[in-house]
């Protein structure tokens, strides 16, 4: 793999919001990791004084926010459009089995994006309730894929 190839890579994973992206080609893989400071528990941005925010409806509040992984209702989104893989590899078992608890930061599941694969980790611990996608199957982001208890 040439550099040129390795710095775009590096360039995209940057500006999205991929945060681990491993690439094969000819033998040679890639990994790039990208973490991010303003999620992670030890690292906060400072806040304004509190103050309550005017209503918004349901519409207002889904338009102006992203997709998040995991929303209060303990459902893993897809960060992206692709197809959902549920193991690394072909042939290996999967990250995560219903009835499976998990903890932040384990890998859940793979969206695979144009042969980009980005890997989703939990933003929070639960136990595996159910799949809403099926393996290999192209899901869309904001797609719900997977349910926690």
């Amino acid at each position: 793999m040439d550099l040129d190839k390795i710095k775009k890579l590096i360039e995209f994973v940057g500006a999205s919001r991929v945060s681990e992206l491993t690439v094969t080609e000819n033998g040679t893989s890639v990994r790039i990791v990208r973490e991010d400071k303003t999620t992670s528990p030890l690292h906060h941005a400072p806040q304004a004084a509190e103050t309550e925010p005017a209503p918004k409806s349901a519409g207002e509040e889904l338009a102006n926010s992203p997709a998040p992984v995991i929303s209060p209702s303990k459902v893993v989104a897809a960060p992206s459009f692709g197809l959902f893989h549920r193991a690394p590899s072909p042939g290996s078992p999967p990250f995560v089995e219903i009835g499976d608890r998990i903890e932040a930061g384990q890998e859940l599941f793979i969206i695979e994006a144009m042969k980009v694969f980005s890997t989703v980790r939990a933003e929070r611990g639960g136990k595996v309730a159910r799949f809403l996608a099926d393996d290999g199957e192209d899901v869309e982001l904001g797609q719900p894929v997977l349910e926690l208890e």
